[in-house]
């Protein structure tokens, strides 16, 4: 049985979707009405997919998704919502987003999305996909700086261990690092780079090639 979240911050709504997924056998582990309450929530059930909402009032789904993403590699966020804008839809992927639907989605074609993303598909409503995959493209043409930033060998060690969905007080646990010092190390790798979360840094090692290599012993 595949596990959910509902994000929304309109409780009719929330309830309504919640409500249509358990009637179709999916388990609504539970619901959250804002940010915040979404990546406090979703640190505890763990759920297969999130159904994410983007307009939350003060702190918007964009920052709910990196968070989730980036400490719940297993979790996959799909985002629902009425916004069609080509703009909210690239900064949810860049934020780690595995789809995104909009809310005139049929429950057929809910339930399809939620299944799909469960199961590691990208899912669109359509003519999205196309906008997605066309900014990648632009993304892997540009050509890459010429003076790349310098990290710190524990920097790099740090970098390498976001890459394979460690999280920070994991990586404090290998490294034999205090979890502050692995979030320092996280947030300086992030200036430097310029990223934006956890799930832009996993991007970078794995294109770097720095996925792959041995894990270093802690001097």
């Amino acid at each position: 049985m595949i596990s959910v979240m509902v994000v929304d911050d309109h409780p009719i709504w929330r309830d309504g979707v919640a409500r249509d997924l358990t009637e179709r056998g999916f388990e609504v582990k539970a619901t959250a009405p804002d940010a915040a309450a979404a990546v406090r929530i979703a640190r505890t059930v763990r759920p297969d997919v999130v159904l994410m909402d983007l307009n939350l009032g003060a702190e918007s789904g964009v920052t709910a998704t990196g968070q989730i993403t980036g400490e719940l590699p297993e979790t996959r966020v799909l985002v629902l919502s009425a916004s069609g804008e080509h703009a909210d839809v690239l900064e949810a992927v860049k934020a780690g987003a595995s789809g995104y639907l909009l809310k005139s989605a049929s429950v057929e074609d809910l339930v399809d999305a939620v299944t799909r993303t469960a199961a590691g598909d990208a899912v669109f409503t359509p003519g999205l996909a196309g906008l997605v995959l066309g900014e990648y493209r632009r993304m892997a043409a540009d050509p890459e700086p010429k003076d790349q930033p310098r990290l710190t060998d524990r920097e790099t060690d740090v970098l390498r261990l976001v890459a394979k969905g460690m999280t920070a007080r994991q990586i404090a646990t290998r490294l034999v690092l205090s979890h502050r010092t692995v979030e320092n190390h996280v947030q300086s790798t992030l200036r430097k780079l310029q990223l934006h979360n956890r799930v832009e840094l996993a991007r970078y090692a794995i294109e770097h090639g720095l996925d792959a290599e041995p894990d270093s012993a802690p001097q």
